[in-house]
C-alpha cells in the first residue's frame, strides 16, 4: 500500500480539503499513473452532496483522469512506462458477463466499478477518484491519449465527450443528418464539436439566444430558440437525431415534435423524474424516446482516436486544486465555459 496525497471531503455538508489515501500495491495486470490533470463533472458534486443517496465518505471524486504511466503489472502489454494514458468513469468490471463481453462494460450485470464511490474490490472500502495524485488502476481500463491534443483539455473527454460521442454513434449520425443538440453546457458542447465532425447539419437548440454565437464557433450551423414557439414549430418533424443534454427534468414534447417519423431523441442530462410525456408525440410518428450513460472502453478508445484525427477537445478552465470548492460553486451557478480541469502539480 503506498499513502498519497489527495482532495476529499469528509460529509455531504464539509468542504474538499487536503487528506491522505491508500493505493493499492501494483497487481499483475495494474497500471500506476501519476495523474497530470482531472476533470470536474457535474457527477462530481452530485456525488459529495449525496444528491443520489450513496455517497460514501471520505469521497475523493474524479473520473476523468489524464497522466502519465509511472509502473506497470508483469501482465501488462498494452502499456508501457512514460505512456500519456486516460481513466474514466470505470476501474473495473467481471469482464466475463454478456454485456461485458459485447465491450458494454459500464453495464456489467455483475456490477462494473466506479472509479470513485465503488465497492473497492482489492483493499476494502470504497474507490477513491482522480482528484489526487497517483492511482492504481486494471490495465483493461487505461486508455491511450492522443499526443498531439492539448493535455489539458482532453480530460473532461473521458467523461463529457463519451457520454455525447457514444449515442451519436449507436443511432448512426452520419453526413447530411440533420441533428439538434438541446442545451448549450459541459455535455452540450462536445456534441456539438462531435456532430459537426461527423458531417451532420448541427442545430442548437437552447433557451437563451446570449448562446447564439458560441454555439456557431462550436459548429452549429443554426440555432433554435427554444422558448419561441413558433420557430419551433417551423422545424417539427425535421430533424433525423436529437440529443438532449438537459440536466434537470423538463417538458419533453416540444423537443419530441420536432423529430422526424422513426427518429430519436436521446436523453443524457436528466437522471430524474421527467414531466408528462405525451403519448401522441411519439405514436403519430413512430417516434423513440430513449437514454444512454457513457460508452464502453473500446468505445472510449475510438472516440479518443476520433478526437485526435479531428483535433477536438473540451473548452476548460484550469483552476488550482485549492480552488475546488469556488469550481463546485460556480458548475453550480452555470458559471464555466465548459468544463473546470484540475492542474493536479497544484496538489
Amino acid at each position: 500500500m503506498k499513502e498519497v496525497k489527495a482532495y476529499g471531503a469528509a460529509a455531504n455538508d464539509a468542504p474538499l480539503k487536503e487528506i491522505n489515501i491508500e493505493r493499492r500495491d501494483l497487481l499483475d495486470n495494474d497500471v500506476s499513473i501519476d495523474i497530470t490533470y482531472c476533470g470536474v463533472c457535474h457527477s462530481d458534486i452530485h456525488a459529495k452532496l449525496n444528491d443520489w443517496g450513496n455517497a460514501k465518505y471520505p469521497i475523493v471524486p474524479g473520473h476523468e483522469i489524464i497522466g502519465k504511466v509511472t509502473a506497470i503489472g508483469k501482465d501488462v502489454t498494452s502499456h508501457k512506462i512514460g505512456d500519456l494514458v486516460g481513466v474514466g468513469c470505470m476501474v473495473d468490471s467481471c469482464q466475463e458477463c454478456s454485456a461485458c463481453k459485447e465491450d458494454q462494460e459500464m453495464w456489467c450485470e455483475n456490477g462494473s466499478t466506479s472509479t470513485y464511490n465503488s465497492k473497492d474490490k482489492h483493499i476494502g472500502g470504497h474507490t477513491l477518484g482522480g482528484y489526487s495524485k497517483e492511482i492504481v488502476v486494471r490495465d483493461e481500463f487505461v486508455l491511450q491519449v492522443p499526443t498531439n491534443l492539448d493535455t489539458k483539455s482532453v480530460a473532461p473527454l473521458l467523461c463529457a465527450g463519451i457520454t455525447t460521442y457514444s449515442p451519436l454513434k449507436h443511432w448512426k449520425v452520419k453526413k447530411g443528418d440533420k441533428v439538434g443538440i438541446v442545451g448549450l453546457g459541459g455535455l452540450g458542447h462536445m456534441g456539438i464539436k462531435f456532430a459537426a465532425a461527423m458531417g451532420a447539419i448541427t442545430v442548437m437548440i437552447t433557451t437563451s439566444s446570449k448562446k447564439a454565437k458560441d454555439a456557431k464557433r462550436l459548429g452549429a450551423t443554426q440555432v433554435i430558440i427554444s422558448k419561441d414557439k413558433d420557430q419551433m414549430k417551423e422545424h417539427n418533424n425535421t430533424f433525423d437525431f436529437i440529443l438532449n443534454t438537459i440536466p434537470v427534468g423538463h417538458d419533453v414534447n416540444p423537443y419530441l415534435a420536432l423529430l422526424k417519423r422513426d427518429s430519436t431523441m436521446c436523453l443524457v442530462g436528466a437522471i430524474e423524474p421527467l414531466e408528462n410525456i405525451h403519448g401522441a408525440n411519439l405514436i403519430l410518428r413512430r417516434k423513440n424516446l430513449a437514454g444512454s450513460l457513457i460508452g464502453g472502453i473500446k468505445e472510449t478508445q475510438e472516440m479518443l482516436d476520433f478526437c485526435g484525427e479531428h483535433n477536438i477537445t473540451s473548452d476548460v478552465e484550469v483552476i488550482d486544486m485549492q480552488d475546488i470548492n469556488t469550481a463546485f460553486q460556480r458548475v453550480q451557478d452555470n458559471d464555466v465555459k465548459y468544463r473546470f480541469v484540475i492542474d493536479m502539480a497544484t496538489l
